[in-house]
């Protein structure tokens, strides 16, 4: 009863710090569901990009700092800044991606262009530590924190970051959603992802949308990436791995091809994974610890895998993208 008691009482704040988690998972997550709407190719270089963004945001942060120009500005506008150039600089990355490694492997079997994405997983994992250890002499990587203070609300503790990640991952996801159903560009991505030859026969330029649809996932990811790093502080070049394989989970258990899908996925991973991190100790007596919360996250895509391969969402949803 003990243990069911501390449980309950420490719930709140497992619930916050799973939601903030399952945000940064929810944004990367559709990343990779717009991919593989489009192409029906997981773009296993995603997780990649994401740490790239969490690093050009961090450089321009130390680079800020280092000048003496942080403590002159407002935080939120250093903050805003540095999330726009890290989504330029990451959408153009996606894109170029795209244009080197995929477009010439586009009517391959699809074993080759999935080669071809985990061979530009390590290219990145690789650049990014040579130039970060060439810069500061170490790959591991403590930025500068803009919000560092925590408000509380009862006996729930929220990093002001965590509000910022919040808030921002919600603006993104909304602003994504709306992009794909409202406007010209994203009937065109759904049209793409249902039938390319057809699309082209309505004379949408097919490439152009697949292009689009590299660069708004990977600014996505860019961005989620700029908000962990101010989240969770300390960065290195394989940061992407393993929460770009959670982040897939969570598309895979949202239904992957489906944006909203994606979304409800992410939350139920960070939410499960912070329950697991918090509870998992007490409620098995010691027996398990925290470091078997990253279990969850796998057993949860093999179990989908197993009895519902197309996802919660994936018959609920007729759209792809």
């Amino acid at each position: 009863m003990r243990v069911i008691a501390q449980t309950l009482q420490s719930l709140p704040q497992v619930l916050v710090d799973g939601v903030t988690l399952g945000a940064v998972y929810a944004t990367v997550a559709l990343g990779y569901t717009m991919v593989y709407g489009i192409l029906e190719l997981i773009n296993f270089a995603h997780g990649e990009i994401f740490m790239s963004g969490a690093f050009i945001g961090t450089a321009i942060l130390l680079v800020l700092n280092g000048a003496g120009w942080l403590a002159h500005l407002p935080k939120l506008l250093v903050l805003l800044l540095t999330m726009l150039v890290a989504m330029a600089l990451t959408g153009l990355l996606g894109m170029g991606i795209e244009r080197v490694a995929y477009r010439p492997l586009r009517n391959a079997p699809r074993l080759i262009p999935l080669i071809s994405a985990i061979g530009v997983s390590f290219v990145l994992q690789d650049v990014v530590r040579f130039i970060a250890e060439w810069r500061t002499g170490n790959y591991i990587v403590t930025g500068v924190t803009l919000y560092g203070s925590e408000v509380n609300f009862g006996s729930v503790t929220v990093k002001s970051n965590a509000l910022f990640v919040l808030g921002a991952a919600v603006v993104m996801m909304a602003g994504l959603d709306l992009f794909v159903r409202k406007t010209k560009w994203g009937t065109a991505m759904r049209a793409v992802a249902q039938d390319k030859d057809t699309a082209a026969l309505m004379s949408i330029n097919v490439n152009r949308v697949i292009a689009l649809t590299f660069f708004m996932g990977s600014a996505l990811g860019g961005a989620t990436g700029v908000l962990f790093a101010q989240q969770y502080g300390t960065i290195d070049p394989y940061i992407g791995f393993i929460l770009g394989l959670k982040a897939f989970t969570a598309a895979v258990l949202g239904g992957i091809g489906n944006i909203r899908g994606a979304m409800f996925g992410g939350f139920v991973i960070g939410i499960l994974e912070m329950f697991a991190s918090a509870e998992l100790g007490p409620l098995t007596g010691g027996v398990l610890g925290a470091e078997y919360k990253d279990v969850f996250a796998f057993l949860i895509l093999i179990a989908v895998l197993l009895f519902k391969p197309e996802g919660l969402f994936g018959q609920a949803v007729k759209e792809k993208v």
